[in-house]
């Protein structure tokens, strides 16, 4: 009796610890359920901070980093095509901004700089005729301005008096073989036509002969002075006009299809404003600038009043010979990365997808679009850049790496991560920035050296510039895998 007893409390026992365990494990089923699951509602997959898209929490709250809460991520907000899903809320968040690729018309009109120089082909040297001394210098310093005719030196020449006097003998003699031998004489000794003249309307010697300016314009270069003895053919003045002057302008090799020998131009200048002036290219110039690598043209400006002078900085424009329509996106919209550019495609209804595209000639703030849109496409003009970061960390978008685009298990390997700063140095792929902080990393503000395959920057980014970046971190050093000027869709705030 005893013993059936016992076996009852056993299985007595037994029951409720069955019925105990069932009850804990529903309880924990209903635990162990993902937040917002359980009532049907949507799968949350983890909560991040819009700024720091690397960053995953597994519970809503404040974001250690922003003044600003959490947002959730949606399990069925993922996709599965190469794109990525932003909700309205996280949109307005972001600052999302989205412009047409549209069909507009791309003038191909050339503007360029340059400075004001001395057109070279005006230039005349003023020599002596034949030896003496300098007796009165009437122009006594370079730079100084000269009329047409006005006097600028008297030379002495004891050598012409007995040549002189010798031919008004001969023309006393009557005699007309021998007085135009004499007067050829002369002429041999480099004696003016007026001084010949003088001595023959006057009947008395002339050793004085006077240099005038043959035209308006300034001493360019004064080569002798009062006293000096001078040797015939000897260089005294260099004479200078600004009736016309030369500008040379450099401009981009793609842009030498915009400007031709003998194309009209007109000129302006800072210090005269209101006031243009007309030109002519006279001529392209063989070599290429070893600085800039740019090519350079010749332009001759009219300048009649003389309001130009040498050195005086000048914004050069031609018109177009012919104007073009061509597919066209905001400057803006572009991310480039190295050797390649991209833009992220909206289809208006929250989800973006990366475009690869090739770019033309650009024009103020419009790029043109070779290939990769089509006309009416919605592309992202602002906030394309903390958006591109967030695809990529979850693999959406393709990273390059040496023009390669990298396995799909290398980069799912690699963290990303995204941060402002400033752009300090370059040397080929090595670019020297000090950044903010990287809570990620537990980094502080500091300055230090990453790789950027292929070195090539931005046309918007050069030394000095503030910037938006992503890098990743391997056994190879920290690469650069996005870099943009910081305006360039990227919000105030971003650590």
């Amino acid at each position: 009796m005893k013993k059936n007893l016992a076996l009852s409390a056993l299985a007595l026992a037994l029951l409720a610890a069955g019925w105990i365990g069932y009850q804990w494990g529903q309880r924990s089923a209903v635990h162990d359920v993902p937040p917002a699951a359980a009532d049907g509602q949507r799968k949350v997959l983890y909560w991040y901070d819009p700024m720091v898209p690397g960053q995953r929490f597994d519970k809503p709250g404040k974001s250690p980093f922003m003044d600003m809460e959490l947002v959730p991520r949606y399990a069925d907000e993922e996709s599965s095509d190469s794109g990525v899903t932003i909700s309205a809320r996280q949109q307005q968040n972001l600052g999302i901004k989205t412009a047409a690729a549209e069909m507009r018309t791309l003038s191909q009109n050339l503007a360029a700089y340059g400075t004001v120089a001395v057109n070279e082909r005006l230039l005349k040297t003023l020599s002596s005729p034949s030896a003496g001394v300098i007796e009165q210098l009437r122009v006594k310093a370079p730079q100084q301005a000269v009329r047409a005719g006005e006097t600028l030196a008297v030379i002495w020449n004891p050598t012409w008096s007995g040549a002189q006097q010798e031919y008004l003998g001969v023309r006393q003699t009557g005699d007309a073989a021998l007085t135009r031998a004499a007067r050829q004489r002369l002429a041999l000794l480099f004696m003016p036509e007026d001084v010949i003249r003088r001595v023959e309307r006057s009947g008395q010697v002339q050793p004085r002969m006077e240099i005038r300016a043959p035209q308006e314009g300034y001493i360019s270069k004064l080569e002798v002075r009062e006293g000096q003895q001078i040797t015939p053919a000897q260089p005294l003045f260099e004479l200078a006009a600004l009736d016309q002057v030369w500008v040379v302008i450099d401009y981009p090799q793609s842009q030498a299809n915009r400007i031709k020998i003998g194309d009209r131009v007109t000129a302006s200048a800072n210090a005269l404003p209101g006031v243009t002036f007309d030109g002519t290219v006279s001529e392209l110039l063989p070599e290429l600038d070893a600085t800039t690598r740019n090519l350079r043209a010749r332009i001759v400006l009219q300048n009649p009043q003389q309001q130009l002078k040498p050195g005086m900085y000048l914004t050069v424009s031609a018109a177009s010979h012919q104007a073009r329509r061509v597919l066209s996106i905001p400057r803006q919209a572009l991310i480039t990365t190295g050797e390649h550019s991209r833009v992220l495609l909206s289809d208006g209804n929250g989800h973006f997808t990366p475009v690869n595209v090739r770019t033309g000639e650009s024009q103020g703030e419009w790029t043109e679009i070779l290939d990769g849109l089509k006309e009416g496409q919605q592309v992202v003009t602002s906030g394309q850049f903390l958006i591109d970061s967030e695809a990529s960390l979850r693999n959406a978008l393709p990273q390059f790496s040496g023009g390669q685009e990298k396995p799909p298990a290398e980069k799912a390997a690699q963290q990303q991560y995204s941060i402002m700063g400033t752009l300090k140095a370059q040397d080929g792929e090595t670019l020297t920035i000090s950044h903010e902080p990287i809570p990620e990393l537990k980094w502080g503000k500091m300055t230090m050296d990453f790789t950027l395959p292929g070195g090539k920057l931005p046309a918007d980014v050069q030394p000095g510039s503030r910037i938006h970046f992503s890098f990743t971190m391997d056994e190879n050093g920290i690469v650069i895998t996005h870099i943009m000027p910081a305006g360039n869709g990227a919000q105030g705030g971003h650590p």
